[in-house]
């Protein structure tokens, strides 16, 4: 026995791989499969392939223009000669960097410790940009201030806290047909490959045309437009091949099933992307290549929040901040639904008779509170991370793994420049990869029943062209809820005689609902409210009879209550 085995087995033996379910530990319901070793490996996985959250968060939220301001009569609209202003913007931009490794640090931490699943949380993608450009507006264009969003932010988390609290944003996801549940995960593979394809967080093999919206791309920055469009020379950028060769070889090694393949092929692609005289370096001799080589070189370093913390304007009174806010909640609520469950199926722990994943309350409680918690950083909405993927399939089973993420993004305050300078050609593999593992849940759609099929086919193809998740969502329940409402208006007008030929073959939602596991999942504080309602008025009521109902009715609740928190059974 190595001395890898015999930490795997102390740890599993002691109240941490117990709490934590470790295989091996003795716990109740063990993860199969899951070791601290694997779980330490598949954490850093992670945090490397959405490092690249620490500066690309930072450069959008910057883009807002935060608490800066100028005046806007003598400089402009957008304030970009005044010197004062783009200092000012320096120093935003490092309270970004700082309020992002925190609160990633803290949402990780918290996910791991208390829901025990290996889905990483920091500032969302896309959200982050709606924020940036939409509501505040560039350099602050937008129509409510970026003091005012993050009070918009915050009452969104308070929300989201509430209703997770209640029970309601659970019992919500539970209603998502199981098919789409499958065709989001399938989606955000296909998503996560398509950002892994771009240049922007990835190799750079497809680009914007003005002509096809998307082309082989992979041209040398030279060769570019104010765009961002290759103009000539395609195929032939050093970083490209780069890129493509880390693919190679990440791909190479899992197929030998060497442990650790994802995160060797991050790594060695970084390490040779950082010297300076190459033609593949991430560090060109630009001004932004000087400026971003000059912030690596520090290595370590730490800027305390300044202009961002707790910035507040409780303005609530206009249109645009309940615009803001509604977009939101219904945006964040989708995107974040689609991703947990489509991760929780992807590291197998959802459970197809309740559709639902073990620990999914905590999660979304962490998730509320982090989104709050992130508004007082300063921060956009925070979100549970598709790049969690990566990591479950390095092998992550537990909490543990989010942990390691949370720990990466603290060592992250203090080394920055190191972990924000993961050039996007060295992550871009990684996500192509983990977007090739979850296509194998398009098999389990049901794509005999075109009911079933249509929605489905639509959520799939909608997240990845539509880069949203919750977009994508949208559309499949829209044409979900059409199309087999229509059906069933004309199976009732017509009293069973006109119904689709293969109906019986369709899944059936509608018992799932009414008599299926979907039952044991309804808060049980509606079944209090519902048994409360019925009683007589009378409350020392000694009929037989409705003893005996309100015993039953007592027994129910108990029951429903007890498989409703299953999940944290083992932890007590």
């Amino acid at each position: 026995m190595s001395w890898v085995d015999k930490l795997n087995a102390y740890v599993a033996r002691s109240a941490v791989g117990r709490w934590f379910r470790l295989e091996g530990s003795g716990a109740p319901v063990e993860r199969t499969g899951s070791k601290f070793s694997i779980e330490l490996r598949a954490g850093l996985t992670i945090f490397i392939a959405m490092s690249y959250i620490i500066s690309t968060n930072a450069l959008i939220l910057t883009d807002s223009g935060g608490t800066c301001d100028c005046d806007r009569e003598e400089f402009g609209a957008t304030c970009e000669n005044d010197p004062a202003y783009t200092t000012c913007l320096q120093r935003m931009k490092l309270d970004m960097i700082t309020a992002t490794c925190a609160i990633s640090c803290m949402a990780c931490i918290l996910m791991g410790v208390l829901a025990n699943l290996p889905i990483a949380l920091a500032p969302g993608m896309g959200l982050n940009a709606y924020f940036a450009y939409t509501v505040v507006g560039f350099h602050g264009t937008g129509k409510i201030s970026y003091e005012n969003a993050l009070a918009a932010v915050c009452i969104e988390g308070i929300i989201f806290f509430v209703l997770s609290v209640l029970g309601i944003r659970q019992w919500f996801a539970r209603l998502i047909p199981a098919s789409l549940k499958t065709a989001t995960g399938t989606g955000i593979g296909i998503y996560l490959a398509f950002i892994g394809l771009q240049s922007s967080a990835g190799i750079g093999l497809i680009t914007a045309s003005s002509s096809t919206l998307v082309e082989l791309g992979g041209c040398p920055p030279e060769f570019r437009d104010e765009n961002n469009l290759c103009t000539t020379h395609h195929m032939e950028g050093g970083p490209m091949w780069l890129g493509v060769l880390g693919l190679m070889l990440i791909g190479t090694m899992l197929l030998y099933r060497l442990k650790g393949a994802i995160l060797i092929g991050i790594l060695f692609i970084a390490i040779i992307s950082w010297p300076r005289p190459t033609p593949v370096t991430y560090f060109p001799y630009t001004q932004a290549g000087d400026e971003a080589f000059a912030f690596f070189k520090k290595v370590v370093t730490f800027h305390p929040i300044k202009d961002t913390l707790a910035r507040f304007h409780w303005d609530l009174t206009t249109g645009e901040f309940w615009i803001a806010l509604i977009t939101f909640l219904y945006v964040d609520i989708l995107d974040c639904t689609g991703t947990m469950f489509s991760m929780a199926k992807f590291g197998g722990y959802m459970d197809e008779r309740t559709q639902d994943f073990e620990g999914s309350s905590m999660a979304f409680l962490v998730d509320s509170v982090s989104i709050t918690i992130g508004s007082v950083f300063g921060s956009s909405p925070v979100t549970a991370f598709i790049e969690s993927g990566a990591g479950i399939a390095e092998g992550g089973r537990t909490g543990i793994t989010t942990i390691v993420t949370g720990i990466m993004f603290f060592i992250a305050l203090f080394f920055a420049p190191i972990f924000a300078s993961f050039p996007p050609w060295a992550t871009g593999p990684a996500l192509i990869v983990v977007g090739s593992m979850m296509m194998q849940g398009v098999t389990q759609i049901n794509w005999r029943y075109v009911g079933d099929a249509l929605p489905a086919f639509i959520t799939i193809i909608l997240i990845p062209f539509g880069y949203s998740i919750g977009y994508g969502l949208i559309a499949g329940i829209g044409s979900f809820v059409f199309i087999n409402l229509l059906v069933f208006i004309i199976l009732k007008l017509s009293r069973g005689r006109i119904a689709p030929p293969n109906f019986d073959e369709r899944d059936d939602w509608i018992g799932f609902v009414t008599q299926g596991g979907f039952k044991q999942n309804i808060p049980s504080w509606m079944f209090w409210l519902a048994r409360r309602s019925r009683k007589p008025a009378k409350a020392l009521d000694l009929d037989a009879d409705n003893v005996s109902t309100n015993d039953t009715a007592d027994v129910e609740l108990k029951q429903v209550t007890v498989d409703s928190r299953s999940e944290y059974v083992s932890h007590t």
